[in-house]
C-alpha cells in the first residue's frame, strides 16, 4: 500500500456513514425547532483569527494549532474550533444588522489539534457548535442547555448531568486573580512549567490543567463564585432558576473554566456518568466580549460545541446503534445474457418512480444475481426474460415468502412501486 491515514484521522466508511446521517438529521431537526439556520466557514483562516479570539495563553494555541504560511507568506490556521470563524462570518457579513438574536449552528464542521489521539478524540474531529448572537438573558444558555439534553437524550443516552460554573466577567474576574495567585505564590514551585507559565499572564489557566500535581493543588483554591461582582451573581441565579424550571439535573462545579479564553460568565459541561468516573461529552458557554474583541459591535453570546465521534462511541460502547439499512428495495434480474439491455432499462423505470433499485452490473449467472440480491437486503426480486418476458411480462418474486406474480410489462414498473408504497404504509 502507498501510505496510510495520517495519525489521528480516520475514515468514515460506508457500513457507518447511515450511522453519521442519523445524528445529523436529529440534529438538524432539532436545530429548526429551535430556531437556529446553519452557517459553513472555512476549513482554514488567518492565525490571528484565533490568536485573538481563543487566547494565546490557552493549550489550543500554544500548542494544539496546526499553522501554516501559504504561498502568500500568510499565516493560516487550520480551524481548532468552531466559534471564532461563526463570529468571523457574523461581524464580516455584519449579521448583527439583522433583527437579534441571531441563532445559527455549523454541522460535521471539521476541528484540528496536534494533541495525542484517543478513543473519540481525534486530531481531526468533527463538531455539531450553535452560536447565539444578541441576547444577554440566561435564558440563552439554558435553551441551548434544554438542546443538548433533548439531544443526547433522544439517542438513548442517559445518566446525564449538567455541570455548570460561572467564570465571572472582566469586572469582577481580576478580583479572583488576585485571590489565586495569593493561594498559589507559595506553591508555584511544585506546579509544571506550563502553570508556572500562566501565573502572570492567566492564573485562570491553571485551573484547567490535566497534571494531577497541578490538579491536586489547585483543589484547595478559592473558589471564582466567591468572587462574582453582583450582576454576574443574579445571572448565575437565574441560570439555575431556569434549569430547575425545565426540569433538568445540575450540579454547580466552580473547577469548570473550559480551554478557551474567550468564555465570560456561564460555562457548562454536559457530564455522563460512566462507573466511578464522568465523561464530558460536551460543553460551552457564554462569550459577551468575542465579537467586539473581533471588530464588530458590543453583542453578547453564547454558545457550545459537540464532538460527532465521542457521541457515535459511546453509542456503540452502549449498544445504541440502531440496525443497518437495507441498501436497495428490488434487484432487477436478467434471464440470460440477451435480455441484460432490458433489465437496465427496466431498473431506471423504477429508479425514476423513486425505487431504490439494482441491477447486474458484473455478469452474473441468475443464480449469483439472486445470492447478490439477498445480501443486498432486497425485498424483491424482479425477473427479466423467459418465456414471461415474451408473452410482454414482468414477474415479481418476494425473496421473504418467495410467493410470485406477474405484471403486464408496459406498466409493471409503476405497478411495482405502489405495491412497495402500499407495504411502506401499512
Amino acid at each position: 500500500m502507498l501510505t496510510q491515514a495520517p495519525k489521528g484521522t480516520r475514515d468514515m466508511l460506508p457500513d457507518e456513514a447511515y450511522l453519521w446521517h442519523m445524528l445529523e438529521d436529529k440534529m438538524r431537526e432539532l436545530a429548526a425547532l429551535w430556531g437556529y439556520r446553519e452557517i459553513r466557514t472555512p476549513v482554514f483562516e488567518h492565525t490571528e483569527l484565533f490568536l485573538r479570539g481563543v487566547g494565546s495563553t490557552t493549550d489550543i494555541v500554544t500548542k494544539e494549532m496546526y499553522t501554516f504560511k501559504d504561498k502568500g507568506d500568510r499565516s493560516i490556521t487550520l480551524k481548532p474550533e468552531g466559534t471564532a470563524g461563526a463570529v468571523r462570518a457574523f461581524v464580516e457579513a455584519h449579521m448583527y444588522a439583522e433583527p437579534l438574536p441571531a441563532k445559527v449552528y455549523y454541522l460535521a464542521a471539521p476541528i484540528f489539534r496536534y494533541e495525542n489521539p484517543q478513543a473519540g478524540r481525534l486530531r481531526e474531529h468533527h463538531q455539531f457548535g450553535m452560536e447565539c448572537f444578541g441576547g444577554k438573558d440566561p435564558a440563552v444558555e439554558a435553551e441551548l442547555i434544554n438542546l443538548l439534553m433533548t439531544l443526547l437524550g433522544s439517542l438513548g443516552l442517559s445518566n446525564l448531568t449538567v455541570h455548570i460554573n460561572s467564570i465571572g466577567c472582566k469586572c469582577c474576574r481580576p478580583r479572583f486573580g488576585e485571590a489565586l495567585r495569593a493561594y498559589l505564590g507559595d506553591r508555584l514551585q511544585d506546579m509544571c512549567e506550563d502553570c508556572q507559565a500562566r501565573f502572570e499572564k492567566n492564573p485562570l489557566r491553571i485551573l484547567d490543567c490535566k497534571q494531577e500535581k497541578c490538579k491536586a493543588i489547585v483543589k484547595g483554591a478559592p473558589s471564582i463564585l466567591d468572587s462574582l461582582c453582583d450582576d454576574c451573581k443574579a445571572h448565575f441565579e437565574s441560570l439555575q432558576k431556569l434549569l430547575s424550571a425545565q426540569g433538568i439535573p445540575f450540579s454547580v462545579d466552580p473547577t469548570i473554566v473550559r480551554g478557551l479564553d474567550y468564555y465570560t460568565r456561564t460555562v457548562f459541561e454536559v457530564i455522563m456518568q460512566t462507573g466511578r468516573e464522568g465523561l464530558a461529552l460536551c460543553g460551552g458557554g457564554r462569550y459577551d466580549n468575542l465579537v467586539e474583541e473581533l471588530g464588530g459591535p458590543d453583542i453578547p453570546a453564547a454558545g457550545f460545541g459537540l464532538g460527532l465521534e465521542r457521541i457515535l462511541l459511546e453509542l456503540k460502547n452502549q449498544g445504541l446503534v440502531p440496525e443497518k439499512p437495507t441498501l436497495t428495495d428490488v434487484y432487477v434480474a436478467n434471464i440470460g445474457e440477451e435480455r441484460r439491455t432490458d433489465a437496465f432499462v427496466f431498473a431506471q423505470k423504477l429508479r425514476a418512480l423513486k425505487v431504490r433499485t439494482e441491477s447486474d452490473l458484473c455478469g452474473r449467472s441468475l443464480k449469483a444475481q439472486f445470492k447478490y440480491a439477498d445480501k443486498l437486503g432486497a425485498q424483491y426480486v424482479v425477473l427479466v426474460g423467459g418465456e414471461e418476458f415474451e408473452r410482454g411480462a414482468i414477474k415479481l418474486r418476494d425473496l421473504q415468502t418467495r410467493e410470485e406474480c406477474e405484471y403486464p410489462a408496459v406498466d409493471a414498473a409503476a405497478q411495482i412501486a405502489a405495491k412497495l408504497s402500499e407495504g411502506k404504509e401499512a
